[in-house]
């Protein structure tokens, strides 16, 4: 989509838009990421071995702090707290494997205690950490920044394809259990001749996956997103994947895929209770095992901010970017005391920002507004998770691949012909981080200490390209005004 022609001295952030475009294009952030929104809650809460009803309050509460950090984000809360972008906040997926682990190992509403006392704990020091990493901006140039977005945009390609296709695990998986082999060894085993060690091969192909219906409407939405972008005009356009989602939701309804038992059985109106499970308990181990995964959001919510500066034509510097890492910590404490997880933003949102044009961070704010609702009304809740996630999945891949091309777009201003070392930099970040995507048990005869970090491709990648980069071409001290230019190269060029 082009970008949207601007006035000198117009700031497309800080644009006020009207009451019914505002709520339509907040609206369209909020289904963006519902569906990332309400997956930890429902995992953790599995994990956790909780009720239903607890299960469904971990989502309405989950909902209602989404809403309350994406305020404090977009909208800004003093000098020390948000980037003042369009930005989502919402769970972090790097916080899933530890917070399952946790709940593993520690059950119930105790584990539940547990787990959010270190989220918490872990979120009050990440606050006091965030200028710490506010200062490492200048180890981010455009040859380190591009190619971290273009890893996160990659890292978030099978997510979409999954959301149209199935899920590689559960109902929707390629292959299942031979239903009548499945019979035959419980038999077996109940009679005592077959060890409880044994399971059984999926070699049932799957009717549900990559069905007629599921592609059809991943189809649609992908088609009706590519044509009005291409030829409606204004606000229209501007929503383009928002009536994608609408067509594709009116298609799975006709095809008989859309559910509405939830909605009628959802309650109008329930309140979040802060430390619904009891008083938090505060496990040194944990604290530390959450700590480390504050560390991964950052460096990865640093990539996200700095595509999102380029999106928007905002320079970024390190107070900029210190104080939405704040966010970050500040979210996560809220978060523990709401019975909720550690906050990031959300990519998939990043990417929407990128084929809308639409840049104004109070857009952002109305989308917050929205998830607090929605958190406070499980009946509107139910309403927007009743859509399949192959209607998402059409829009997931335009959204993934905007971020995608927004990495390879910074790169295309970087020297690769007079210096080649960066065609190094470039190659060896982008194989390490599609390592865990392609080869996700290779850490399996590590030190389990190590899996919080490692796990990451959007870290490994980060990692490596910042020490490649120091490598090959140092890090030298910089003024504030230099370090946002770089962030900024795309557009300077």
């Amino acid at each position: 989509m082009q970008e949207p022609v601007t006035s000198p001295g117009f700031d497309p952030v800080e644009e006020r838009v009207a009451a019914p475009r505002l709520l339509a294009l907040g609206f369209q952030h909020v289904l963006v990421m519902y569906a990332g929104a309400i997956a930890v809650p429902l995992i953790v809460g599995r994990a956790l071995q909780l009720s239903p009803q607890d299960v469904a309050f971990l989502i309405s509460a989950d909902l209602f702090v989404c809403g309350i950090v994406t305020i404090i984000q977009s909208f800004g809360a003093t000098q020390w707290f948000g980037i003042r972008l369009p930005v989502m906040m919402g769970v972090t997926f790097a916080a899933v494997g530890p917070m399952v682990a946790i709940a593993s190992a520690n059950p119930g509403q105790e584990g539940a205690r547990m787990m959010f006392g270190a989220i918490m704990a872990a979120g009050v020091i990440a606050i006091f950490f965030a200028p710490l990493v506010g200062q490492l901006l200048r180890f981010f140039p455009s040859v380190v920044t591009g190619t971290v977005i273009l890893v996160i945009g990659v890292s978030l390609m099978p997510v979409g394809i999954n959301w149209i296709f199935g899920l590689p695990v559960g109902p929707t998986a390629p292959q299942l259990v031979d239903p009548a082999a499945q019979s035959w060894l419980d038999t077996a085993r109940a009679a005592g001749g077959v060890p409880e060690s044994v399971r059984l091969m999926p070699t049932v192909a799957n009717p549900e996956y990559a069905s007629l219906p599921r592609i059809l409407i991943g189809i649609t939405v992908l088609a009706a997103i590519l044509l009005i972008a291409r030829y409606a005009r204004g606000f229209v356009a501007n929503i383009a994947v928002l009536l994608g989602i609408v067509i594709g939701g009116l298609l799975a309804a006709a095809l008989g895929m859309m559910h509405f038992d939830g909605i009628a059985e959802a309650a109008w109106f329930a309140p979040i209770k802060p430390l619904h499970f009891g008083m938090p308990i505060f496990d040194p181990v944990m604290i530390l095992t959450m700590l480390l995964v504050m560390f991964v959001t950052m460096i990865e919510s640093t990539g996200m901010f700095l595509a999102l500066s380029d999106i928007c034509g905002r320079r970024m510097t390190p107070k900029a970017l210190t104080a939405g890492l704040r966010v970050d910590g500040l979210g996560t404490a809220i978060g523990g005391l709401f019975n909720t997880f550690p906050y990031t933003s959300f990519s998939q949102n990043v990417g929407l920002v990128g084929v809308t044009g639409v840049r104004s961070r109070f857009v952002c704010v109305a989308g917050g507004a929205i998830m607090i609702v929605l958190g406070l009304i499980p009946k509107m809740g139910a309403l927007v998770e009743s859509l399949p996630t192959t209607v998402l999945g059409g829009a997931g891949l335009v959204m993934f691949g905007m971020v995608a091309a927004t990495g390879i777009r910074i790169l295309s201003t970087v020297d690769f012909k007079g210096n080649r070392h960066n065609l190094f930099i470039v190659a060896v970040s982008l194989g390490l981080g599609m390592v865990p995507m392609i080869a996700p048990d290779f850490n399996q005869w590590l030190p389990h200490s190590m899996h919080t970090l490692i796990h990451s491709g959007i870290l490994l990648a980060a990692l490596a390209a910042v020490g490649l980069n120091w490598f090959f071409n140092g890090a030298p001290h910089t003024s504030d005004e230099e370090i946002a230019a770089t962030a900024h190269a795309a557009e300077a060029h």
